[in-house]
């Protein structure tokens, strides 16, 4: 990242290449339109490459980082849009139509999701690069073992053992 802050073009393109498919599906599955979802891509990444001198590798993972900078331009975009559907509901009602303004979005409802991340964070390194490129990232066991150059087996244990460590987490809340 401190290279992206120097703007390094190779650093900034390897960030892209690294992030895009994980920032492209969040934003897709969140974003009612595939345009929209590419809009907010780029955004993210100008969003990133503006703040890459705070990114402090001792607070957070680079891509628990990512993710975050990412969840919080699309909850932006979707209060922004929120906000002038609402507005134009507004002007309707005035007219009579009654509208009833929309239901926030099943991301702005989940606030476990920042408190999720900083459990996958806490998780060790390889654990947590398995979880986020799996389930975040939708990549197959297989393709986190060639990209990593580590056995399948390798991967499937740390995946296992991630998501033991998680349900304790969550057990000793409900407990708790």
């Amino acid at each position: 990242m401190r290279r992206v802050a120097a703007d390094d073009q190779q650093a900034i393109a390897e960030l892209y290449d690294r992030f895009v498919s994980l920032v492209f599906r969040m934003a897709y599955q969140t974003l009612p339109t595939r345009p929209e979802a590419e809009d907010a891509v780029q955004e993210v990444f100008v969003r990133l490459w503006r703040t890459a001198d705070r990114f402090d590798a001792d607070r957070a993972a680079l891509v628990t980082w990512v993710m975050l900078i990412t969840r919080r331009h699309i909850v932006d975009r979707l209060r922004r849009t929120r906000s002038r559907v609402s507005t134009v509901s507004m002007d309707e009602s005035q007219r009579g139509s009654g509208a009833i303004p929309p239901e926030p979005s099943p991301l702005e409802q989940d606030e476990r999701f920042g408190e999720l991340m900083k459990r996958v964070d806490a998780l060790p390194e390889l654990q947590r690069t398995v979880v986020i490129r799996s389930y975040l990232g939708g990549q197959t066991l297989r393709q986190i073992s060639e990209e990593l150059d580590t056995p399948l087996g390798t991967i499937k244990s740390a995946l296992s053992r991630a998501l033991v460590r998680l349900r304790e987490c969550v057990g000793e809340e409900v407990s708790g």
